[in-house]
This record gives structure tokens, sequence and C-alpha cells, in this order.
């Protein structure tokens, strides 16, 4: 997510510049993309060339609606939104400052319930029953939810972990535990074991800084090679007791990464090299410090803030007072690069140990097929959860053309499984015409024996400004049934909807996209995440507000494959908790899976004209006339599934209609 490239040593500020640098380690054997669209194509998409503004920018919408844009309230407005959680009628909306939590029994009217102030980042949030849980890794964090911070470098009042809040009166949280983990929380999962109706687990991810000891006991920041309770290459997993979440507490630390190699990445693209450029010749005019980051060919600018703190460090060795000299600025300036070495630990060998820093960003666990899948920033990984507090690997992918492996979805079968690249961080623009489509994209693999295939990337098929940050963010399958449907986030790229059935041509079918927050300098915004929940498209809008939209028929999507989606409903969804799609028997159910035979020609049209003609029918009819009408399309189906060129969908069709004379037979 946004700002995912934490800094592992004390210039805190020095990488916040450099989010593009890169390791060098094995080079990726991945084909590029079936059918990329040319940038001719790119550019002609309505998307691009949208008015800038904030509540005023222009839009472009396809095969959606949007209905409802929910703003920010007064304290929350401006503020980062993050990602979302949802339980019965409610969206609970991360947000730097705290939860906001709207009702959407309406979608096309949403009503604020509660924004509740309890500041930290990135406070991404999930729910179970009546727990929401919030993740904190920032130094502001404190235990109480008080705003002001800590600034003490080590201090019992500080939070970074998982709070756990009960929302059994939605309006009114109340906070009921602070689990303190060695690293922070930046994202965390909620894990169901169906064996364990007592107890859910939480995954937690935390990539920033380990703790002190006298902050946090047991918290190692030695290298593991030199102390096997290192924090570092581990997920904390945290056991929450339903029946007394307040006795939650840490109960492993796995390391998931044993035997991992370090992976090859990209550089700049060119389009960062020409603004790095810019940028590096601007600060050189005004005299400012530069240095060159090891092994990735790049030049990046010290912060002031950093530089400062040196000069003055400088300063006092030599027991002067005052200003910086120029031989002070000199000193500095020749000790800066073997400064930025000593950091950086040298330039990187390609196949060398895995840097002991690393850590996942998103774990989406999938407990119905006993998987997960780690997007774990120099890897994507696939785990085998059947225990979840020991989680255990069984295959790990690299690939050049990611330089951030940052989240992950299965499909409903639990056949494939989606990573997300979050290139340069989310902060940056990497949809411009000179950016690989290769890069800031999700790469989509099918699970094979329990090892991950490549099979092709996909990245919106258009071009954004360089006032836009955009690269590939959260997202969730839509229930469109016999298909792989995803609604996935794209910063100021907006929202994108793509079928990945054919997991070798993903296709975009609807999108949603504003212009620029600020059409004069770069400015955050866009949509954080969007997800799918009980028919509503939902989008956290970093800098404005709630986004809820509809799907619309097409030529991709026809209205019965829209209500049968529609026929799907939770108690609650956190998207990494990925829950299996179960379709209730339904008249929209059968049409649709007839929809999809007649889309892809396997069956005639006499046939599909047919069997259409008999589902009306039976619709209508009642009682035995509707089991007789119905008996006799299902025996038909028998017949047509062995001539068909998609006997699976005439089988499900099949079996869609069988479940229907059901209640007939009650």
């Amino acid at each position: 997510m946004l700002a995912s490239r934490p800094i592992r040593f004390g210039a805190a500020a020095l990488l916040a510049a450099s989010a593009a640098c890169s390791s060098t380690p094995a080079p990726s054997t991945t084909p590029t993309p079936a059918a990329a669209p040319s940038l001719e194509q790119r550019m002609a998409d309505r998307r691009v060339g949208l008015r800038a503004g904030l509540h005023d920018a222009g839009e472009a919408t396809s095969n959606l609606r949007v209905v409802a844009k929910a703003v920010s309230p007064q304290g929350f407005l401006g503020i980062t939104n993050s990602d979302l959680a949802f339980t019965g009628n409610y969206v609970i909306q991360g947000n730097y400052n705290g939860p906001v939590i709207w009702d959407i029994s309406n979608p096309s009217d949403p009503k604020l319930v509660v924004a509740f102030n309890c500041p930290a980042s990135q406070n991404d949030v999930s729910v179970y029953r009546n727990l929401m849980f919030m993740s904190a890794e920032a130094n502001n964090g404190r235990v109480d939810c008080g705003t002001g911070g800590v600034r003490e470098p080590s201090s019992p009042n500080r939070m970074r972990g998982v709070r756990i809040f009960d929302i059994t009166d939605i309006r009114n949280p109340k906070l009921v535990a602070n689990v303190q983990t060695c690293r922070g929380s930046h994202t965390h999962t909620v894990v169901e074991n169906p064996a364990d109706k007592d107890n859910v687990y939480i995954y937690v991810s935390g990539s920033s800084g380990i703790r002190p000891a006298t902050e946090l006991a047991d918290c190692v920041s030695e290298t593991p090679d030199k102390n096997p309770n290192s924090s570092l290459l581990r997920i904390e997993i945290i056991k929450v007791p339903l029946a007394n979440p307040a006795a939650a507490a840490v109960v492993n630390r796995a390391n998931i990464f044993a035997g991992l190699t370090q992976s090859r990445s990209h550089g700049p693209s060119q389009a960062d090299k020409d603004a790095s450029e810019a940028m590096l010749a601007a600060a050189r005019a005004r005299g400012a410090f530069t240095a060159e980051i090891p092994g990735a060919g790049e030049t990046i600018v010290i912060p002031d803030q950093f530089a400062r703190m040196q000069l003055d460090s400088i300063v006092k060795a030599r027991g002067g007072t005052g200003n910086p000299t120029g031989a002070d600025s000199a000193a500095f300036r020749a000790g800066i690069q073997p400064m930025i070495n000593r950091m950086f630990g040298g330039a990187a060998q390609p196949g060398g140990a895995i840097n002991p820093g690393s850590q996942c960003h998103d774990i989406t666990v999938y407990p119905a097929r006993g998987l997960a899948g780690g997007a774990c920033e120099g890897h994507g990984l696939l785990l085998d959860i059947s225990d979840p507090v020991n989680p255990r690997r069984l295959d790990a992918v690299a690939d050049s053309n990611f330089a951030y492996w940052h989240s992950a979805t299965f499909n409903n079968d639990g056949t494939k499984l989606l990573f997300s690249d979050e290139w340069g961080g989310g902060g940056g623009p990497k949809c411009r015409a000179g950016d690989k489509m290769e890069w800031g994209s999700d790469a989509i693999f099918t699970i094979e024996n329990g090892k991950l295939k490549f099979q092709s990337y996909y990245k919106i098929p258009t071009v954004q400004t360089d006032k836009e940050n955009c690269v590939a963010h959260n997202g969730s399958l839509i229930p469109i049934p016999g298909r792989d449907v995803m609604v996935q986030a794209w910063y100021q790229g907006g929202i994108s909807v793509f079928d990945w059935t054919d997991a070798a041509h993903p296709k975009e079918i609807a999108f949603f996209d504003r212009g620029p927050v600020d059409g004069s300098r770069m400015a955050m915004g866009g949509s954080w995440s969007v997800y799918w929940y009980n028919g509503a498209i939902v989008s956290s809008e970093i800098a404005r507000g709630l986004d809820i939209a509809e799907l619309t028929p097409s030529e991709h999507l026809t209205q019965n494959e829209i209500d049968a989606a529609k026929t799907v409903r939770w108690n609650y969804l956190n998207a990494q908790g990925q829950p299996r799609i179960e379709w209730p028997a339904s008249f929209s159910l059968a049409k649709a899976y007839t929809d999809q035979l007649e889309r892809n020609r396997c069956l005639s049209a006499a046939r599909v004209s047919a069997v259409r003609r008999e589902l009306e029918a039976a619709e209508r009819a009642s009682g035995a006339a509707r089991g007789q009408a119905l008996q006799k399309l299902a025996t038909e189906l028998e017949g047509d599934a062995r001539g068909s060129c998609d006997a699976p969908k005439v089988e499900m069709l099949r079996k869609t209609v069988n479940d229907l004379m059901r209640p007939v037979a009650m």
C-alpha cells in the first residue's frame, strides 16, 4: 500500500527520495504480455486528458455507473483514506486519523455512522463477528488512541501492532486490546481455521524497523545468521480467543522466507529517468547534496533535513557553534557517498541471501482451500495454511519486471493466483506513456501441483499523467458465475474491472476514472482499494471519501450475469480473508450460464433460444408444472453437453436447473 517501501536505518527520509531503487538478482524468464495494447491505442482511451480537480475533476466511465460519492467528514477529509472492511450493512473505511463507518443499506445514499479518532498509519481495518481489527505501524500511534503521538524514542505509550475493538455497538467502538508487534503492523490478515471455532488468527505484515527491546521485550534486531531469535524475516501470528479477545497475543513468528535468495527487479523507466534528471539539475543548482545508490545506477538528492542533521554533527565534532562553514559542507560532500554505501551494504549480488529486512506486504488467505498468497516485497509466495499457526511455503516466484510484490487474489476455484506490483510505493506516477506495461501491473499464475506457473500480465490499457500516482493496488473478485472477474484499484488510474478467466489473455470490461487531483503538481489521491460487496462496488478514495458504483450490462456482461452476482450475499467481508463464492440456485443463474454459452458459441443459436424459452416458461409456472418443465430441460441438457465446446459450463447449467427443482419436490 501507500508508502510501502519503508526505511530500515536511521536516515529515514533518505530512501523516501529513491523509492524506485532496486536490487539486482537473477533475471526473469517470464514472457511479455500476449497482446499488450499499443501506445496509440492507450492514448486514444477516453480516460486520457480528463480535467483536474479535487471535487470537480473530469470523469470517464465504461460499463458501470457511479451511484454515490460520499465526502469524508470534517477532521478526516484530506487525511489519507486507506483500506475497507464490511460487516452487515456497514462499510468500515480506514483513515490515518481513525476508522470511518458508513451505513450502505442504500448504496446510492451512504450515511455516516461514526468517525472514530485514533491516529496511526495505515489504520487498515478488518472485521470478524463483533470485532474490528486495525493496523498501526507509525511511531505516532498511542495505546489510548490519543493524539499528539509519542515523542520518547522508547515508551510504553506507543502502539505499533494490531488494535482490537468491540463493535457490538457499531456507533461506539470500544478498544479492548492492543497487541504489540516487533515491526508494527503495516497490514494484517484475519485467518479463520475451519477446525477451530473458538479462535481467529491474524497474520501481521510489519515492514518498519525493529523496535528496541526497551520498548518491547523479545524484539531482536540482529540478523538471523547472528541470532536465531531475530525478529527479521518473520510474520507475527496473533491468536484471538473469541470468548476473551482482550487475551489476544502473539503465538508464533513464522519464517516463510527460509532458503530464498535475492530477486532481481528493474530500475527506473525512461519517464523516471527524465523526471530524475530535471530534479537533479534543479537540486544541484541550489547547492543540494547528491549520492549514488550502490548497484542501482541511480542518483538521489539527499533530503535537506538529513543534510542539516549531518552538518550539525560535523560542526559539533570540531567543537564549533553556529552555521556550518564551507569546509564543513565540503567534508559532508566527501563523506556522503561512503555513508550511503554503508547504509545499503554495497551493491547486492544476484542469487545472494535475501535482504533480512524483507517482509510480506499483504497476505491473502483462502481458508476453504487451505491456501494463502503472500505478496512479499521481492517474491510471490504460495502457502499451505492448513495449520494457521505454522504456515508452510509451497512455492515462491520472482520476476524482474516486478519491483514490489504488493497484494494477492485467488480465483474462486483456487486454481489461479494474481499478484499486484506496487512499483514506486503508491506515491508515484507509473502509468505514463513511457512506462512499460509489464511494470506496475498484475502477474497472473496458474496453480499446478502446488507450484505457480506464470501466464500473463494485466495493466490498465490507458495513459495517465505525471501528476497522477498510478499503479496496481487492492481489489477483489466479483461473483460473476462461471467466470473470473475482478475489480481493482489503481490509485489515480481509477478502478478497473477485468476478466481473467483466460489467464493468458486478461481483458478490461469496465472502468471509472477521474482527472488528476491537481493539474499543476503531484497530489495524492485516487482509489486505495475497491471491493465488491453484496451487489455494490465500493472504493476508498484517498483524498475525497467513498465512491460506490454498480455494473451495467454490456457486450462483455449481461444483466443476467449481474443479477446472478447479486444473489451472493455475505454477512461480512475482509478481502484479504477471501471467502469461497457459492451461488444459490436461481433463474438468473441459469440464464447467466446460457448467456455465456451463447457468447462463446458453445451452443447453437437454435439451442440457446430453446433453452431460454424453456427457462422462461418454467419461471412463469409453479408447482408440479414447474418441476416437469425443469426436468425436461435437465434431460435435454445432458445431450447438449456431449456436443458442446464447453461441456463443464453446460453441466453447471444442468446442475442449476436440477437445483431449481428441489423446492418443488419438498
